[in-house]
């Protein structure tokens, strides 16, 4: 790249305009822009590791996945296996003044219940939300649901006052270009306050001068610049010249060079995130397909080809650079429900593919587009055209679409796409969240939003509702197996590999990689050596 043309791009940024470096001000630089600032809106991570900076959640992992207080400083199962007590933190107060209350909470969460939360998901076991004073909360279950402090950790709260009086009493709906006010604003109790935003440009947050934690997190950051960049030769670039402190989604092929570089520091971890095909099993007839009147996918020895002719191994090699963890199952092993022996995959066989093929009646194989990010997971477009070369070999003509995540994820929630990677974190660190997500019947009983593959089991919907029940942890884990066996043998989903996360910034920083692939900067410090 010329260095006109990376100037140009900087400056289009808002890159090359920024002040001096100041200990107080850090510039954070990523692939993608959040889709929106409604903390109930999406599922989406991207939206996540922005929001935690400006709200904040009952509990939160820290960088070793271990449950904390937030704005809850205690939780426990009452007497009544059916009803969670949480005690707040008190004197806590939003950015506009005004104090935090169990009210704010029970709006919160019955807010993200909605019909148009992408995370209602994570409530579909909640029955009741009810505020006992100022500073408790007990929720209600339709059983005794174990883990459910484990779905509250991208779950924020908002203040019930400033919603309703801005016309946000309900979230954006993803599925439509219609905005709320909390699209674009923010009124939270975290440590950072919105100062502007600049949509694919950049978002300014400025220190919470009022913020509860004072004297318990460092809050050297008092200036916070996030800004999107799409490209990684220029994301990378900006973190080179000095122009940006702190990078994200650094691309594969790029870290050994980082990490040679004595200006920089690269941290480096698992993430708690598997990426995967998905396919569409469920439809009569494929929308984006040379086969018309039925449903190629549809066919069990299709997918097991599609299975067998994916080298996993040269995709770590050739694409990730050595920086993958190729997998057999969707779930990474920070997840309670993994097993090593289902996460072992085949080796390529193209020969047992394409006689699988034959046996379907596709010999001559079909035209297919796959649906790609380009934006969110590393590599991820390189990854789908490295697929397309695999199914190629089997006589699948597969076309490669890339796009940005914020139309990638609408899509999906649309069910508009027949083959699609995708990838998929577990904050929960359980396997319910992936089957609440992934695995249930897409909009029954307020489950299964990014199931847009069409598999719908009954037995396994009761399974999965029971594990939100279940008292007993051998029965429930023994559900979980039953499942896990499902969703293995049907192929609806074919595996690729747990993600790496690596953390590039100034020298000076030292910022730990997270499982979720997220950073409360909070808690960030200059000055390391």
């Amino acid at each position: 790249m010329s260095f006109q043309r990376l100037s140009s791009l900087l400056l289009a940024a808002g890159l090359l305009s920024a002040p001096a470096l100041h200990a107080e001000t850090l510039r954070w630089a990523r692939a993608s822009d959040p889709t929106s600032l409604d903390p109930h809106a999406f599922n989406v991570g991207t939206n996540f590791t922005l929001l935690h900076q400006m709200y904040e959640t009952l509990v939160y992992r820290d960088a070793k996945g271990k449950l904390i207080p937030a704005l809850a400083t205690s939780w426990r199962m009452t007497a009544d296996p059916t009803v969670w007590e949480f005690k707040l933190r008190p004197n806590v107060r939003f950015h506009d003044g005004a104090p935090l209350t169990a009210n704010d909470v029970v709006f919160s969460l019955q807010r993200a219940k909605g019909p148009t939360a992408q995370v209602k998901s994570l409530l579909s076991s909640m029955v009741e939300v009810k505020a006992v004073d100022d500073l408790t909360v007990q929720v209600k279950t339709s059983g005794p649901n174990l883990i459910f402090p484990n779905n509250l950790t991208n779950m924020f709260i908002m203040n019930a006052a400033w919603a309703k009086a801005r016309g946000a009493e309900t979230t954006q709906d993803a599925g439509s270009n219609v905005e709320n006010f909390a699209t674009r604003n923010v009124n939270g109790t975290g440590p950072y306050m919105l100062a502007s935003r600049e949509l694919d440009a950049r978002t300014v947050m400025k220190l919470n001068p009022n913020y509860w934690g004072k004297g318990q997190a460092p809050l050297q950051v008092t200036e916070l610049i996030y800004l999107p960049i799409k490209s990684p030769a220029t994301r990378v670039a900006a973190l080179l010249s000095g122009e940006v402190d702190f990078a994200q989604d650094i691309p594969a092929q790029d870290v050994v060079r980082l990490k040679q570089d004595p200006r920089l520091r690269i941290n480096e971890g698992p993430e708690n995130r598997s990426i995967f095909l998905g396919l569409n099993v469920g439809g009569k007839e494929l929308k984006y397909s040379s086969v018309k009147g039925k449903n190629p996918l549809a066919d069990p020895r299709v997918r097991e080809a599609i299975h067998l002719a994916i080298d996993r191994d040269a995709i770590k090699r050739s694409v990730m650079r050595g920086l993958s963890i190729p997998s057999g199952i969707i779930a990474p092993p920070f997840v309670h429900g993994y097993t090593k022996a289902m996460a072992a995959y085949p080796k390529a066989d193209v020969a047992r593919a394409r006689k699988l093929m034959a046996e379907a009646g596709y010999a001559d194989g079909f035209d297919l587009t796959l649906y790609s990010t380009n934006d969110r997971y590393v590599n991820d477009e390189a990854i789908s055209t490295a697929i397309a070369g695999f199914l190629g070999r089997i006589g699948i003509k597969t076309s490669v679409v890339a796009r940005p995540i914020a139309q990638h994820s609408v899509a999906i929630n649309k069910a508009d796409a027949d083959f699609y990677l995708f990838g998929w974190g577990v904050p929960t660190y359980d396997s319910a969240y992936i089957f609440d997500f992934l695995v249930y019947t897409r909009g029954k009983d307020g489950r299964g939003p990014t199931n847009a593959t069409g598999f719908s089991n009954a037995g396994v919907d009761a399974d999965i509702a029971s594990l939100a029940n279940e008292s007993d942890p051998a029965r429930r884990d023994a559900a979980i197996q039953r499942i896990w066996d499902v969703v293995q043998k049907e192929r609806f989903y074919i595996p690729l590999h747990d993600q790496m996360v690596h953390f590039a910034s100034i020298r000076r920083l030292d910022i730990p990689v997270h499982p979720e692939n997220e950073v409360h900067f909070k808690n960030v410090k200059f000055g390391a050596k």
